[in-house]
Formats: C-alpha cells, structure tokens, sequence
C-alpha cells in the first residue's frame, strides 16, 4: 500500500497550539483581503453603483460561468506602500463558457481605475499566467490611464502591457476587451490590440487625447462621443467589433465571443478524483507557529494528494527531503517537500535526479516549501555542497515542465532557488500565512553583521560598542522579520497570493487545470553541465 499514513495527534497540545496561531494569521490575512474587496471605499463605490455600474468583482461574477470558482491573483498587490491594496486591477483564472481564462478587471473606484507601479507589475504577471498557460485574456476595462504623479515609473516599462497583447495574439491566444467606461491615452491600446472588442452604448469612452487634450493639441473643439464614444467606434471608425447597449449585455456578448474561440484544451478532462484520506482542515495543525521547529511535510501530503497515495522516490537517501510520485485533482504530480529545513548534498542529488525523471515523463512538479538553505560548514564545503546545490538549481532552472511552489514554513537563501522561488519561473507560487522568506533568518542576518562590524573594529584597533551591538542587531531582526512575511512578499508580487491552507488542494487543482490548457512536455537532455 502507498497510502500515507498519518502519526498527527489532533486531540494532542502542539496541534492545539499550532492551529490556534495558524487561525489568528488566517484573520489577518482576510483583514488585509477585505481591503482590496472594499475597492476604493464605500463612498467610491456607492458613486459609482448610482452611475448604474456594477464593481469589478460584480462583473466577473457575471462573466464566468455559474457555480464555478475564480482563482483571484495577487489579492495583496501594493500591500505597505502607499497605493491602495489590490492596486485597483483584479486578476485571476475563471471558466466562461467552459474554457479557462485569465480575466483582468480595472476597479474604477480606485482613483477611477488610474495604473499605478503595482497595477502595471499585477497586469505583466497575469499576462506571464496567460502565455505560459495558453489562456485566453478577458480584459473588462475602465480606467483614466496612467496615474499621472507617478508616470516616471509607468510610462517605459508600460509599453509591455501593449506588446503582451500582440503576441498572446500571435501564439494564437485570443485577447477579448470590454469597455466599461473610459479607456484613454494609453489605455486606448487595450481594446485597439484586443483580438475582439466590445463597447457600450453611451458608456465606453475610447479615445488617445480627450476633448481637453485636442483643445490644446489643435485647437478643434469636440464632444466625448463624436470624439470616441461606442457609436461612433461601432458605425464610423471600426473599432468596436460589438455595441451593447448595457453592461450586462456586454457580458453576455463577451460571453457569447468565448463560445465561438473553438478552444480545446491540449490535454483531456482527467475525470472524478479520490478525495484525501483526511481531513484538509487538519493543515492548520502541522506547521508549528515557531519555523525553528520542524514537521512532516507527508502529513501535508496526505491532505493534499487523491486518496492520500504516495509514491516516494529514494525514501532512505537524503531524507530531509521528500520527494515522490501523486495525483491531485487527477493530474499526475511529482513533489518535493522539504522535511526538517536543511539541504545536504544527498537531498540536492535526489532532487536534481527527480527533476530529470518528471522531466523524462512529462510530469508537472509541485515544490513545497520548508527550508532553511543548504548546509554550511567545512566537513559539508569539503564535501561538495556547493557543487551539489548548483546540480539541484541547474536542474530546476532548465526543467521543462511546469512548475508550482507552495511555501508552507521557512523559505531562506539559495534553498528558495533549488525548490522554484519566483525568480525560477514557477508557473504559479502561492504562500501560507505560516511562511517567511528572505536570504536567511533574522537572527542568523543580524548575527552575521554583527561578527562582521566586530571583525572591522578589531582590525582597526578600535574598541567595540557592545551596547550599540545590541541595538543593531535588534533593530537588524525587526527589519528582516517584518520583511519576510508573506503580506510584505506579496505586496511586491514575490507570489501570487497568500492562501488559507485549508484552500491548497483546490488552489493547485484549479491551476494544474489551467496548466493542462498547454502542452505539457519536458526537457529531452539541455540541463547544462552538472558538476560531479
């Protein structure tokens, strides 16, 4: 038998104790999360109901199809600075029509749709998900453009958003603009390289230069609508390819251009799946609130995986990371989990072997996050540790198939690298409110600075400030402490949200779906040189 057994004592203090932290982090989270729903404030969105428009979220609902979920994306874009969270776009993966596909959604509450740095740094990822993923790209569109104070950091990188249209376009991804409200200046490219536009009537305003603008460019004096209203795109220049004559129309008409795209996705439906074994409420459990300690990550896989079944691959050798063969949601999956933090070079050979192996079979990869980074000291220097760890980032820098990354514990220096941080191209990362991440632990940063500034003093003959050492190195640890949360990480988009673990099975079932959408095909060789 391969199902996992399970030694979790849900009637023991530790369970006790580590669920109680994880459902105080799990009231935060949705704190935070209520910021971005509430858009720009119950004034703002009262404004805009009486103007007979429906919030951002209101319209998704109506555009996907009834009864089925959306994965929203990056929900805490812009958390700690100073726009507001959610960087007033919404983003995820819904199913209109019965195909999957990447939906954005300006939220003209918010300073009237207007991009900001983190609205521009939300829509190039979402983009990221739909090319990566073949997923065609619904944009529901209101906004005033560019958020003009703060243009110096929009304007260059934010010709990519245009240039992402026109090649989702050319790889024969089909790119869809509904125009709510106004679509200006730049924001006039949006529906202008969309593969289908859909405008209302005496709503959608679509125009490079407003009536102000064109007073001052040229002198000619013009109204909204003869300027770039929906008739006249739809009658006289060609724009619209579609007039509705309300938003709900313009939904259905959306809805209606899904149906006739003849997408199919490239693998078929896997079928019913076994639910785990146990139950997925136990997650709350297994991570203690202190990461020093460690856990099971095969009790995570028990509640993760169909029927709890797993397969594992050289259980014996490097055990402190697990690594092994399942199936979630009826997708085939290969895991690694890291299991008391530390990578040695067996764990950093397993897994370099196991990525070889997934990519030999065409099998997606699931990285689940508990690590401190790869061991340090001279007996593990002379042993080759650094040579070893460079086989295991080689292998999951050139790896093929896709890839998804789960941080559940600690997730520190170059170990984020070898288990697919985000600079190695997961194809979606998502975090847990247990997580942090950063180049290594607070106290372990602190410490290594302190060394260093006593070292300098010694060899300048200068006395050393005990009492300031101290200070530094409190001062040191607040501020890595606080900037390796998850809420700081996805506020700059480290991950694509931060998630109640209790959602995990769902979350990774819904994007191994949209992954399937593509072709899944693995690395033939082209791993680069491995250092024996």
């Amino acid at each position: 038998m391969t199902v996992l057994p399970t030694k979790l004592d849900t009637k023991g203090p530790d369970y006790t104790a580590h669920r109680a932290t994880a459902l105080a982090r799990i009231a935060e989270l949705e704190t935070e999360h209520a910021k971005a729903l509430a858009g720009g404030g119950e004034k703002y969105v009262t404004r805009h109901r009486k103007r007979g428009k429906l919030p951002a979220r209101e319209r998704i609902e109506l555009l996907v199809d009834p009864d089925t979920p959306f994965l929203e994306l990056s929900p805490l874009a812009a958390w700690g600075s100073d726009y507001a969270v959610g960087a007033s776009l919404v983003t995820g993966i819904g199913v209109v029509e019965g195909v999957e596909c990447l939906i954005t959604a300006n939220d003209p509450t918010v300073r009237g749709g207007a991009s900001n740095p983190w609205t521009l740094k939300k829509a190039l990822r979402a983009n990221e998900i739909a090319f990566a993923n073949r997923l065609p790209v619904i944009s529901l569109v209101e906004s005033g453009g560019a958020d003009l104070p703060s243009q110096k950091e929009i304007f260059i990188p934010g010709g990519a958003l245009f240039r992402d249209l026109t090649r989702l376009s050319a790889a024969g991804i089909p790119t869809v603009a509904v125009v709510f409200g106004n679509s200006t200046a730049g924001g006039a490219y949006v529906p202008g390289m969309s593969d289908h536009t859909v405008m209302i009537k005496e709503r959608s305003k679509v125009f490079l230069g407003g009536p102000p603008l064109v007073k001052m460019a040229t002198g000619e004096e013009s109204d909204d609508e003869s300027l770039g209203g929906a008739e006249m795109h739809a009658r006289t220049s060609g724009l619209a390819d579609h007039f509705a004559v309300d938003e709900h129309d313009a939904i259905r008409q959306a809805r209606r251009i899904v149906a006739r795209l003849n997408r199919r996705k490239a693998h078929t439906d896997p079928g019913p799946a076994e639910p785990p074994k146990y139950d997925e409420d136990e997650l709350l459990g297994i991570v203690p609130g202190d990461l020093k300690a460690p856990f099971d990550p095969l009790e995570v896989i028990a509640r993760l995986v169909d029927g709890s079944d797993f397969d594992a691959f050289k259980p014996l050798y490097g055990p402190s990371l697990a690594t092994g063969w399942a199936r979630l949601h009826g997708y085939p999956v290969g895991i690694l989990a890291n299991a008391q933090g530390v990578l040695f070079s067996e764990e950093s050979q397993k897994a370099a072997q196991f990525i070889q192996l997934a990519n030999q079979r065409d099998i997606p990869l699931l990285f689940l996050h508990n690590t401190t980074g790869y061991m340090v000291g001279k007996e593990y220097e002379q042993g080759g540790i650094i040579k070893h760890g460079a086989m295991m980032i080689n292998a999951v820098a050139n790896s093929k198939v896709p890839h998804l990354s789960v941080l559940m514990g600690a997730s520190y220096g170059a170990g984020h690298y070898g288990m697919c941080g985000r600079a190695y191209d997961p194809r979606f990362l998502f975090a847990w409110p247990s997580s942090k991440s950063a180049v290594m632990g607070p106290q372990q940063l602190a410490g290594v600075l302190s060394i260093v500034a006593r070292a300098s003093a010694a060899a300048k003959g200068q006395p050393y400030d005990d009492e300031a050492d101290a200070g530094l190195r409190a001062m040191v640890e607040q501020q890595i402490e606080a900037e390796s949360l998850p809420m700081f990480l996805s506020g700059r988009l480290y991950d694509d949200g931060v998630i109640d673990p209790r959602d995990t099975r769902t979350v990774l079932g819904m994007c191994l779906s949209a992954i399937h959408t593509a072709p899944v095909e693995g690395a033939r060789g082209g791993f680069g040189v491995f250092r024996m």
